[in-house]
């Protein structure tokens, strides 16, 4: 993994002949929807790559903020990370339990507080399960405590504010990585109290759409397809929305791939931005041609 920063990904080979490097830092990001019923710590428990840590998406949050895994305040989250061992200058490669989904909200977090040193597995727990390698279900050794310095990149961060903004001067590329039927206003949201379309302007990348069938992320040369048979160009500034800013996140991850590294993610997302009650625009329909 560079300490240029300038590849996002790395493979289960590459993790696994690193996996004893003292610097070398592992997080299971998993999450999970809240109507899943399934719990993402219970399953880190019962079994995670060896030496991983648990990223609780949940927990590590701004806690006056009525959002769903809002962004924590920089104190909080250095805070959290010189507890369990995660200083400046360590590598760390993120992963979930479906291949490439909620690690990327890890990575964008990571990035986000100023930390570039961070990748995300290609794969997963999927993957390098599928491929025979160790797991284990003992908590992991403490650590000692490191320093770590926040930084927040606001570069790559967007609230309620700069997308008003962004819709009244109708100049900023806008991406929504929710499905077809929530970002067209023909199926409801899964959280109450939401209106049901999408930003104005925005276009619709569903986050599947960037994956393979095994959960690791699609070719370069087929990410750029993607985004451009949407009219999504990677030279230019680009925000990625979706219901609460995890899938946004794959879409970020997946524009960092070819090019975008500084692709925004809008924090509040449809569970804000969408809120019955709010004066904020809504289209319903299919994106309109950009």
């Amino acid at each position: 993994m560079p300490v240029t920063a300038k590849n996002w990904i790395v493979e289960t080979e590459w993790l696994a002949e690193h996996l004893d490097a003292p610097d070398l830092i592992v997080f299971d990001g998993s999450w999970h929807l809240p109507n899943s019923g399934r719990d993402a710590k219970a399953e880190y428990l019962a079994e995670h790559i060896p030496g991983a840590l648990f990223f609780d998406i949940d927990d590590l949050v701004d806690e006056k903020s009525s959002l769903p895994h809002m962004l924590p305040p920089t104190p909080k989250f250095a805070s959290r990370m010189k507890k369990i061992g995660v200083g400046d200058g360590m590598r760390i490669v993120v992963y979930d339990t479906y291949g490439l989904f909620s690690a990327a909200r890890v990575w964008w977090t990571f990035r986000a507080m100023g930390h570039q040193d961070v990748a995300v597995l290609n794969g997963g727990l999927k993957k390098w399960k599928a491929e025979g390698r160790p797991l284990e279900d003992m908590a992991p050794v403490s650590r000692t405590a490191r320093h770590f310095t926040p930084l927040q990149n606001t570069s790559l961060i967007r609230d309620i504010d700069d997308m008003k903004g962004y819709v009244a001067a109708g100049n900023m590329q806008i991406v929504d990585a929710r499905p077809k039927a929530r970002f067209e206003g023909t199926e409801p949201e899964p959280r109450p109290g939401l209106r049901s379309g999408h930003i104005p302007g925005a276009a619709n990348v569903p986050s599947p759409t960037i994956l393979n069938a095994d959960g690791t992320l699609k070719s370069k040369a087929e990410l750029e397809k993607i985004f451009a048979d949407v009219g999504i160009n990677p030279l230019k500034p680009v925000v990625t929305t979706c219901g609460s800013g995890v899938t946004a996140s794959m879409l970020s991850l997946a524009l960092a791939v070819i090019g975008q590294t500084n692709a925004a993610v809008y924090d509040g997302s449809w569970a804000e931005w969408g809120q019955e009650g709010l004066d904020t625009p809504v289209e319903t329909g299919p994106a309109k041609a950009r």
